[in-house]
């Protein structure tokens, strides 16, 4: 069984995004993009402050490991992150523009559609093994995700974008491994910085003069960038995507309760039983954790 903290911190960063409603619903009258570039300048200027103030001697115990590589390698590493800022910058942007101006709902759906996009590439990609229990599971999410597309096709397909742009992220991170987690999430959120600076000129709306807009921006870069994205990445060193990727459907489960019980959002019975049967498949696809030593009997039995 691995060490049971990678699990915490996989459930403790999607616990925190499954609440994200609470401080962004507030931010409703702003633009998408300016919450974006308020987003990613603040994390860019918290993070470069701790790295090059506080983390100066792992700066530069990274730097050298960086220009000690292959040059090869050097080059695939900077692919790598280039590619992880996108993905992050196309993820934040699709949910902040989904839930102000689409619903709660739909991006609640997104993360149970990234699960079993996340799976799917760990298995082509990464080559991760899954058992028969969890190809079951696999199939179940599917299935729930189905019927929430029969519900409402359009918000399907906005979740589809969230949940994909996602599930590319942390595969990517899965093979991002050789370097402090800390300065791995700066590089990737100033360079993201970088991404949206050109267009904050052309895009930006007048600079906002609420001390409430400044207030919930700080929340979203610590408690709901920061915090949980370093998590994640620890998760990821110690636990498979696969699991990482279904331990995820926390987050959905929670902004379902939150789309009904906050904000009133209606909830048809076939979303209640969609929801219930992917929460259903999280348990199964993580038994072996659950119950190992009796899934681990069973399942070498049928491979």
């Amino acid at each position: 069984m691995k060490p049971l903290r990678y699990y915490l911190a996989a459930i403790i960063a999607f616990a925190i995004w499954g609440t994200f409603s609470l401080v962004l619903k507030p931010l409703h009258d702003y633009s998408s993009l300016d919450i974006l570039f308020y987003r990613v300048f603040s994390c860019a200027v918290i993070m470069s402050l701790i790295s090059v103030v506080l983390r100066r001697k792992k700066l530069k115990e990274n730097l050298d490991l960086f220009t000690s590589m292959p040059r090869k390698a050097r080059q695939q590493s900077i692919a790598l992150n280039v590619l992880s800022s996108v993905l992050l910058t196309a993820n934040w942007f699709s949910f902040i523009y989904v839930m102000n101006h689409i619903s709660v709902r739909a991006t609640s759906v997104a993360y149970l559609v990234c699960p079993i996009i996340t799976t799917i590439l760990a298995f082509f990609i990464l080559r991760e093994r899954l058992n028969k229990l969890q190809w079951l599971s696999v199939a179940l999410s599917a299935l729930g995700c189905i019927l929430l597309s029969y519900a409402d096709l359009i918000n399907m397909l906005y979740s589809s974008l969230i949940g994909l742009t996602y599930a590319g992220y942390l595969i990517v991170q899965s093979i991002n491994k050789n370097f402090d987690k800390f300065l791995v999430l700066t590089v990737h959120i100033v360079l993201s910085s970088l991404i949206l600076l050109p267009f904050f000129p052309a895009y930006s709306g007048a600079v906002p003069t609420e001390i409430r807009f400044y207030v919930f921006i700080e929340i979203i870069a610590v408690l709901y960038t920061i915090i949980p994205l370093l998590l994640n990445l620890y998760a990821l060193s110690g636990i498979a995507s696969s699991k990482v990727g279904m331990i995820l459907n926390i987050n959905p489960i929670i902004a379902f309760i939150l789309a009904g019980a906050v904000y009133h959002e209606k909830l048809e019975w076939v979303q209640i039983v969609a929801y219930s049967i992917i929460f259903s498949a999280v348990l199964i696809f993580n038994a072996e954790e659950i119950v190992p030593s009796k899934i681990k009997q069973s399942t070498s039995a049928t491979d």
